[in-house]
């Protein structure tokens, strides 16, 4: 493992301290969880009992949230081309990223970071003159503010999406912020809500979601916890409920499962309590994202046991406190981090990463994890929607026609059905090593399961037990592929799909053949 974590630190050395937890996370699950683990063949049935009498908590849409920054072909050149480009277009809006967004579902979406978020100034992005500024952050490129507040609004109501807004705390003033709500929220009379009129929106936006700052420990401001709870007080103030629209506001919490940072936090607020406190996850690896090695494969899945760690410990952290029991914990960024290539952010744009059957995975486990953990969470947001990191669409670049949906799309599809369910206990008899991952969900007439085998070498039959509901016959879905490498391209679109599992249900009892490398969700009626 030294070897790996000389090379890893080499690969995060040169990258912004946000992506500090990357490797930290790596490190402690790869410590835990030696690779050797999945080398040996599972045995037996995989025995699993789903108690649909113990419920969870509601499965949140918000859990299944996007994110999108300016950088590198994200937002300009991914979501948005202009009115007058080539690329087919719906008001400057990528027609066919749109069709494929709106198939899948945007609960939430937030904007316009990232590290971006504090170094933006939001009067660079509205009326008809804008100015150009320096994206100081992702690569010292210049913008031309095309894509502002109003653009990512009618993005959202394209989408159907709850916008959330992430405020600049590292670089503005308590007075910008309450300025930016009150032109977006405020019905119309004064200054501002009249300028937002003049813009062409004469509707006030009603944005409930208002980050307070971003990574604050890092790329934010560099701060202290206690600095930045004296610096979230001075800003809370000012942010009103104009126009009647309850704010909720996010504090900047933790980087993966610093406590440190939490308790600094909560204890330096005071009786100030926000509506929510963020924390940011990634889980790095040392290799292009098709070209990983099967230890490095096991060692990246292996974080997610720490993630669900994190969000246990840190609501705990949360509880501790009086009324924090009412603060949501929200996993504001999260997903894989693989080592990007010069030569790919050279041709698609900073940090442009392909998406393959262990990204696929990876979403996987998480999804379930949100599942799992749903009585402890808030919202989680994927990082991020479009062409950056673990992105669910691929365009070939800022001025490229190409645009496909990844394997973390159709993870993602899979998961759907679970969206406003109530999360029910699932307890497995199987050992970590058998790299199952499960998790289900139900309503009054619908029982859903979802599960990942996280093998690359063994298939698992699956046995599964239903306490408390008596189910009918059913339909299944999986994602599989026998290379963890394997991605959709530009050439090869649909390389990785989803197609039709057959489920064996007798009585109380659902079987399934669960490939190796696989996710796979069952729906079945139930009485």
């Amino acid at each position: 493992m030294a070897e790996f974590s000389s090379r890893f630190n080499e690969m995060i050395s040169s990258i912004s301290r946000r992506r500090f937890v990357v490797g930290t996370a790596t490190f402690a699950a790869s410590t835990l969880v030696p690779s050797r683990l999945l080398a040996s063949p599972a045995s037996g049935t995989q025995r699993v009992t789903v108690h649909a009498d113990s419920e969870i908590g509601v499965v949140r849409p918000e859990f299944h949230g996007h994110f999108i920054e300016h950088l590198g072909s994200c937002v300009y050149g991914g979501l948005w081309v202009g009115k007058e480009s080539r690329i087919p277009n719906l008001n400057g809006y990528r027609k066919q990223a749109l069709e494929y967004l709106r198939e899948l579902g945007v609960p939430v979406l937030r904007w316009p970071g990232g590290c971006f978020a504090d170094d933006y100034h939001w009067r660079d992005g509205i009326g008809p003159k804008r100015p150009r500024r320096v994206n100081i952050h992702w690569g010292e490129y210049v913008e031309d503010n095309s894509f502002g507040t109003h653009e990512f609004v009618g993005l959202c109501r394209l989408l159907k999406a709850e916008p959330y807004f992430a405020g600049n705390v590292g670089s503005s003033t308590p007075h910008e912020l309450r300025d930016w709500i009150e032109y977006c929220n405020y019905p119309s009379g004064s200054t501002l809500s009249d300028e937002r009129a003049a813009n062409g929106s004469p509707e006030p936006f009603r944005i409930r979601y208002w980050g307070v700052g971003n990574e604050s420990w890092g790329c934010g401001g560099n701060m202290r916890p206690e600095e930045y709870a004296r610096l979230y007080r001075d800003f809370a103030v000012y942010c009103r409920n104009f126009g009647g629209t309850d704010l909720f506001l996010v504090a900047s919490g933790p980087s993966g499962n610093d406590s440190h940072w939490s308790r600094g936090l909560m204890d330096g607020l005071g009786w100030e309590r926000p509506q929510g406190v963020s924390m940011h996850y990634y889980c790095g690896g040392p290799d292009r994202s098709t070209s990983f090695t099967a230890d490095h494969v096991a060692q990246q899945l292996a974080t997610y046991a720490k993630v669900e760690e994190a969000i246990v410990h840190q609501r705990a952290v949360l509880d501790s406190y009086e009324k924090g029991k009412d603060i949501g914990l929200i996993l504001d960024e999260w997903g894989v981090w693989d080592n990007i290539p010069d030569e790919d952010e050279k041709r698609y744009g900073k940090l442009w990463q392909q998406s393959t059957m262990r990204s696929a995975l990876a979403a996987g486990l998480g999804l379930n994890i949100f599942n799992r953990q749903a009585d402890k969470l808030h919202m989680c947001n994927i990082a991020q929607m479009v062409n950056v990191l673990q992105s669910l669409i691929l365009t070939d670049g800022p001025d490229g026609e190409h645009c496909i949906r990844t394997t973390t799309y159709y993870a993602f599809e899979l998961f759907k059905p679970h969206r406003t369910k109530t999360a029910i206990r699932v307890e497995s008899e199987s050992p970590a090593s058998s790299g199952l991952s499960v998790s289900a969900s139900k309503s009054d007439k619908e029982l859903v399961v979802t599960f990942v085998n996280t093998r690359h070498d063994a298939d698992l039959a699956v046995e599964c037990s239903l306490q408390g509901v008596s189910p009918g016959a059913g339909t299944g879905q999986i994602l599989h592929d026998a290379d963890w490498n394997a991605c959709n391209s530009f050439d090869h679109p649909d390389q990785v799909v989803p197609k039709p599992l057959a489920l064996r249900v007798e009585g109380s009892k659902i079987q399934l053949d669960l490939p190796r490398l696989s996710l796979a969700t069952a729906v079945l009626p139930i009485r």
